[in-house]
């Protein structure tokens, strides 16, 4: 069964912040509003990690930052570094490798853990309420469409118990954001919002 808050104003989200904070340390997961479509998350927590995993068929997700110094342990390319630089905040999703400290829900078969720092103004306040970085994957189950309201995400995760709905209203449509791995590379993944020439005009891709 899930809770759900207005997300939607700074207002709203201060009154919201500690009944969020309690909920992410009590390994419950979050539907959440982003600048592409709603997400579905947990703080890195095992239990938290495990019923995600198992929600979204067990593959690896991201997780959204607030910057680099969220996100210890990872190997930062030059490659990674200029394109953190020209395109964060933003929809651009970097893979880099760590030094092993992550959970392995949160790494991809060649070691590689992937993050972004996103524009939406709800996701400082979700990661401030984590005091660290938070799980992102789109918030339903493989092979169903994503949510743009917070009432088609609820519908969309009704079978999850411990769930908060932050609803931050409707998203308008947008693509889903590009992914770079920079361990090696630099090379795209998937192609989404920022195109393969605007990625170009920053950095030499395989």
């Amino acid at each position: 069964m899930s809770e759900r808050l207005a997300y939607g104003t700074p207002e709203e989200r201060a009154a919201a912040a500690g009944r969020l904070t309690r909920h992410l340390a009590d390994d419950g997961l979050v539907v959440y509003p982003t600048e592409t479509v709603y997400g579905i998350g947990c703080a890195l927590r095992p239990e938290a990690l495990r019923r995600l995993a198992d929600f979204k068929g067990g593959r690896p997700f991201l997780l959204l930052i607030r910057g680099r110094d969220d996100a210890g342990g990872l190997i930062w390319t030059p490659a990674a570094e200029r394109l953190a630089h020209h395109f964060w905040p933003g929809p651009l999703t970097i893979a880099l490798r760590s030094d092993g400290r992550y959970p392995p829900q949160v790494v991809g078969p060649e070691g590689a853990v992937a993050v972004r720092v996103s524009p939406h103004p709800a996701i400082p306040a979700i990661l401030a309420a984590a005091d660290g970085p938070v799980t992102s994957t789109s918030a339903n189950r493989p092979g169903r469409p994503p949510a743009r309201t917070a009432g088609e995400a609820a519908e969309l995760t009704a079978e999850l118990n411990r769930l908060l709905v932050l609803d931050g209203g409707e998203l308008p449509p947008a693509s889903p954001s590009t992914i770079v791995e920079c361990a090696g590379g630099p090379r795209v993944i998937r192609e989404g919002a920022i195109s393969r020439l605007e990625l170009e005009s920053v950095v030499e891709l395989e």
